[in-house]
């Protein structure tokens, strides 16, 4: 089924047009921050592990993490049955990622909830740190705080407890304090790291190109014990260059309108630039409202 048919059949979603998910998540600073959050998530030894047992970056590395994108895209702009729909598809990929972590020998599982909330808490945080830096600027307080409650809303689709998502920016710098002492480089982690930042040119010259414009400004905004931990640390002369650069690329990309970015976006992404297509475009949906998981749940199950 065609994006444009699906994006806004029943309702709003989760968020609504007023809601800064929708602004952040729609951005072309989501490219940015999508490449900060996956090089993150390998900090993580079991899904460094699965990463490397499924080899999905290394064969498809375009589609695997086109596909992610859409992903996170979807639940947060599509109507609420589109994005069930959706995770419900991911959580059986997910369940069948499963295998032996080799620095601990422990087992590991991608639909583990402590994994899906790394995950989650890394999108969600770096997607909008890269708004933040190289668009419009911080959220409102007030908008900032809707922004958590929403996170914690999407992951309700997801393994993790949405009571464990920080609901502030306060709770997001406390849980990376927590989860620091868990984290950790591999081999494994490290070739992947390198390989999102900076992907070989025989895994195409858009994917190659893409990344290697991306990564500095990826990287420009982590803390420096991440960048010491992944070694891939850049110097402060590239941190203060990337930053205005970064963020005119952006401002060239949003003016007008959309269609400079939806164009770049089905070049490096395109199942991310049909849904991101698909709600710029989309009229307005059956029922002019938001709806809780819950209750897009039992709209997907009467559909089934």
């Amino acid at each position: 089924m065609a994006a444009q048919t699906y994006i806004r059949r029943d309702d709003y979603g989760f968020f609504g047009p007023d809601s800064p998910s929708w602004k952040v998540w729609a951005s072309p600073t989501a490219l940015i921050g999508f490449q900060r959050s996956v090089v993150l998530e390998h900090f993580d030894p079991a899904l460094a592990a699965a990463v490397a047992d499924s080899a999905g970056i290394y064969t498809d590395p375009s589609g695997r993490l086109d596909r992610t994108l859409a992903y996170f895209l979807t639940v947060a702009v599509a109507d609420g049955r589109t994005a069930i729909e959706r995770s419900d598809a991911l959580m059986r990929v997910h369940a069948k990622a499963k295998g032996v972590e080799p620095i601990s020998g422990a087992r590991y599982s991608a639909n583990n909830p402590e994994a899906q909330l790394w995950i989650h808490i890394t999108g969600w945080h770096s997607v909008l740190k890269c708004y933040e830096r190289y668009g419009p600027g911080p959220l409102s307080e007030v908008e900032e705080s809707r922004y958590w409650a929403e996170s914690r809303i999407a992951a309700e689709l997801q393994t993790c407890s949405p009571a464990d998502v920080p609901a502030s920016r306060d709770e997001v710098r406390q849980y990376f304090a927590e989860v620091r002492g868990k984290l950790c480089t591999s081999e494994h982690a490290d070739r992947a790291m390198r390989y999102l930042l900076w992907t070989p040119r025989d895994r195409g010259v858009r994917l190659w190109a893409g990344s290697r414009i991306m990564a500095p400004a990826a990287i420009a905004t982590l803390p420096k014990w991440m960048r010491r931990m992944g070694n891939f640390d850049q110097s402060a002369a590239v941190d203060a260059a990337v930053v205005p650069a970064a963020a005119a690329l952006v401002r060239a990309f949003s003016a007008n309108n959309s269609r400079p970015l939806v164009a770049a976006a089905r070049r490096l992404v395109p199942h991310t630039a049909e849904v991101l297509a698909a709600h710029l475009s989309a009229g307005p949906p059956a029922l002019l409202q938001t709806v809780t998981p819950a209750q897009a749940r039992e709209r997907s199950a009467v559909h089934a």
